[in-house]
């Protein structure tokens, strides 16, 4: 796995991913707490879930862009624009003209940005680094992922409760100039495109990703996928809350640090798990991290509560990798930016929903009440998968072949002899 940090590139991918990632989690901590500090209301972290989560479903519309830009450009220009926006938080606490309203607007338009970025990043690895290293690349990366959150998702809940969520937003726009000047070197080779790419206009190629995932197996993920998200963001509107009621943004920074935890050791365990057919493995995936997320919510120690919480999403982090690497095996290079944002787009849709749902729910029932739902949504993953023929029997990761025509998937039952 390791070798793979000969290549220069994927050096300076991975550390560009690393340091925005570790960017957006200090983020993420700060402006969740920092809009319920404002208000003390679950609603209005679900309204900042909602319009967050929201700028995800836009991810499809990005698709033909990212496929059709410079992916090196793409990376470099949303580092930009992202650390220049975060930076009129503190200068808005400066001028003593800060108010939730404020907040609600920079978080969407950061994350709208941040739609090109994982679509630009993972259409980039399979043009710097050879198939066989695709899983490996794909756990790195996302260790790069998880990492950041591991350790800085923890350091922010310390960093809030001590100096203050606002200056989390300026340190966080450091991250983003360092990003910046590591995506700045990268060299990425353009992807071959045929006849009919280079005829088709933007609309066509967004028609053209969506039609292909609606003809493959992958459809079937996206099902899962789409379920999941939208019990899981009623989860997530409510964690600040949740959190609050078991001491402070100390503890949100720790569940959201354990989360991440249980993610990366997924992660990096996931290479390990790509032989095993992709329906067993999230049958028996999806019911440990239920058992594990409800379990967790019966427990009285902090420390038990957020060791439970990682191992509910070992299972995920493990599912996500082998579903890329799956995607990435399947889908030609010149679809490959569109598809990807077709499914992160899709995928995520439904937790905006899940998200202004749940802080409504939280204010009327309790956040306690709406994290025993996002636990009951694993569950209900474990029962569409066991329902649905084709992703019950789906195959192993490195059983698929590549595409050799656009809007079939194939899977070969010697494919495992490369």
């Amino acid at each position: 796995m390791y070798h793979l940090f000969r290549n220069a590139d994927f050096r300076r991918l991975f550390f560009g991913r690393l340091v925005t990632n570790a960017g957006d989690s200090l983020y993420s901590v700060a402006a969740m707490w920092l809009v319920y500090s404002l208000t003390g209301s679950t609603f209005f972290t679900g309204i900042a879930g909602m319009l967050t989560l929201g700028m995800q479903a836009l991810q499809a519309f990005v698709g033909p862009l990212v496929d059709r830009w410079s992916l090196r450009n793409t990376l470099v220009w949303t580092q930009a624009a992202q650390g220049i926006l975060i930076l009129t938080v503190p200068l808005a606490a400066h001028l003593d003209v800060l108010s939730v309203w404020l907040v609600l607007t920079v978080m969407p338009l950061v994350s709208l940005l941040n739609q090109f970025v994982y679509p630009a990043g993972t259409a980039a690895l399979p043009r710097i680094v050879e198939g066989d290293d695709l899983t490996s690349a794909n756990s790195l990366f996302s260790m790069t992922y998880q990492g950041a959150e591991l350790v800085f998702n923890a350091a922010a809940g310390v960093l809030v409760a001590v100096v203050g969520a606002t200056t989390l937003f300026l340190l966080d726009s450091v991250t983003f100039a360092v990003a910046v000047a590591l995506f700045a070197g990268l060299r990425v080779p353009p992807a071959e495109r045929d006849d009919e790419d280079e005829q088709t206009g933007y609309f066509e190629e967004l028609r053209a990703g969506v039609k292909y995932l609606r003809s493959s197996m992958l459809v079937w993920i996206l099902g899962a996928s789409v379920l999941a998200n939208g019990l899981l963001g009623t989860a997530w509107s409510v964690l600040p809350a949740f959190a609050d009621g078991r001491g402070n943004a100390e503890i949100y920074g720790f569940l959201l640090a354990g989360i991440a935890a249980g993610s990366l050791v997924g992660a990096l365990v996931a290479p390990k798990f790509e032989d095993i057919p992709f329906g067993t493995l999230s049958i028996a995936g999806y019911a440990v991290s239920a058992i594990a997320w409800l379990a967790a919510l019966r427990v009285d120690s902090t420390a038990a509560l957020v060791v439970l919480f990682a191992l509910a999403f070992v299972p995920v982090g493990i599912g996500n990798i082998v579903a890329m690497t799956l995607i990435q095996r399947l889908v030609p290079e010149s679809m490959l930016g569109r598809v990807l944002a077709v499914i992160g787009s899709a995928s995520t849709a439904a937790m905006p929903i899940g998200a202004f749902a749940g802080g409504l729910a939280g204010d009327v029932f309790g956040p306690v009440t709406v994290m025993y739902a996002g636990g009951v949504g694993f569950l209900w993953i474990v029962a569409y998968v066991l329902l649905v023929p084709s992703l019950r029997t789906m195959p192993a990761a490195t059983a698929v072949e590549p595409e050799t025509t656009k809007g079939s998937a194939t899977a070969s039952n010697t494919a495992n002899a490369d």
